[in-house]
């Protein structure tokens, strides 16, 4: 048996009444999803703990089926794991995002225009981060390249308490209520009031402007973190694995997780990743030795975050008309038993641009043990119609790979 997840990040949301009172999933034009739920199991998954943050971190522990409960100790290790950095049992990383912040006098005043400084490119980014660095990496505190907008900062021998507010849960808002608290939280609020004074009047900076982009204008420093402890999926499952991600978080929590991570050129995150790429370095590692892979699609919760409601529905489509349907096809082809399991890893709705803890749908389809149900869609309400719902989340995963039970 050939197991492949379909995972759309931050699909699942609330009716609204520019979709007619239905949610994203629910609007989009998703037949080979409908297929899936139609012919297969289709439930609920309570996939964050209430006691823990609403992040993808935490999320799609679980849905691999890590009880983050027992194995989170923060998102940046993760990061850090993607970029090659081994981090030490001394060592706290944090996640260190390039922003965009408003003009006003104080720091404190001024509002999170935009989260990921207008998509920055790689390129852009490594100069500011170097620029970062020269000026504020101390012996302990080192900084590291990451892709886009999302970078790495390393502490060695962080003593502190923190309370760090992720940068997109606050768009649009004044900063003030969200600067780094707690012990040891005035050198991280210190580095960034000092980035912005610098930034600001970067060369690349400067130039983005001069081309109506937006300036990634300050360091933003959340998600700390120590490194974790997780068994292995083979350890867990006996199978082998690979993962497919454009995020670093993701590959990160694969590389822990003992999966091999498969790089796909032109996967960005956004909605013009490479939906083929992906769908292609799929079918290559279960079709040629890999039992299980992971296919991880950060769009529609990007959308989301930046209140994009057409381009949300419309990266569920892409998902559904070029990487499900054409799976589907191709292992029906190739003579392989599989199953998949189309699901999302939490919440983002369109009306609060940021997660939730809600319960989200998936669907199980098996090539060996097709049940079709007319009228069955792969929607929030059907999958809480169906009255099967996993409170912890993280058994999702045993109840879909029961056939190595």
């Amino acid at each position: 048996m050939k197991y492949i997840v379909i995972l759309g990040d931050g699909m699942a949301d609330y009716p609204l009444d520019r979709f007619n009172g239905l949610t994203a999933l629910g609007f989009a034009n998703t037949p080979n999803f409908d297929y899936i739920a139609a012919n297969g199991t289709l439930g609920l998954a309570r996939t964050i703990p209430e006691e823990l943050p609403p992040g993808s971190d935490t999320a799609n522990m679980s849905v691999l089926g890590y009880d983050p409960r027992k194995y989170y100790s923060g998102r940046s290790p993760f990061e850090a794991a993607s970029l090659g950095v081994d981090l030490s049992p001394e060592d706290v990383s944090f996640r260190c995002n390039l922003v965009t912040l408003s003009e006003d006098d104080q720091y404190q005043a001024k509002t999170m225009t935009d989260y990921c400084s207008g998509e920055i490119s790689t390129a852009e980014a490594g100069e500011l981060i170097k620029e970062v660095s020269r000026r504020m990496a101390t012996e302990a505190i080192s900084f590291y390249r990451g892709f886009n907008y999302r970078h790495l900062m390393v502490w060695h021998g962080a003593k502190g308490n923190w309370d760090l507010t992720p940068p997109h849960d606050i768009s649009g808002k004044v900063i003030g209520p969200y600067l780094p608290r707690g012990n040891g939280s005035h050198v991280i609020r210190s580095m960034m009031e000092e980035s912005y004074q610098f930034l600001q009047k970067h060369p690349v900076n400067l130039e983005r402007v001069k081309r109506g982009l937006n300036p990634a204008n300050s360091i933003w420093i959340w998600g700390a973190g120590k490194k974790p402890l997780l068994p292995t999926f083979a350890q867990k499952y006996g199978l082998t694995g690979a993962v497919i991600s454009a995020v670093d978080l993701i590959k990160g929590i694969g590389l822990y997780a003992g999966l091999e991570v498969l790089e796909v050129e032109g996967a960005t995150g956004n909605i013009d990743t490479n939906y083929e790429g992906k769908r292609e370095a799929a079918l290559s590692a279960v079709l040629n030795g890999n039992d299980f892979v992971y296919i991880h699609i950060e769009a529609p919760d990007e959308c989301a975050h930046r209140f994009e409601h057409e381009n949300k529905v419309k990266a569920i489509e892409l998902i559904d008309q070029l990487v499900a349907g054409p799976l589907l096809d191709r292992l029906r082809q190739s003579g392989e038993e599989f199953s998949i399991l189309l699901v999302t890893d939490h919440a983002t709705p369109l009306s609060l641009g940021t997660h939730t803890h809600d319960p989200v749908p998936f669907a199980i389809y098996r090539s060996t043990d097709c049940q079709s149900k007319p009228g069955i869609a792969f929607t929030e309400q059907h999958a809480a119609g169906t009255g099967l719902i996993f409170e912890e989340g993280f058994r999702l995963m045993d109840y879909f790979l029961k056939a190595q039970q």
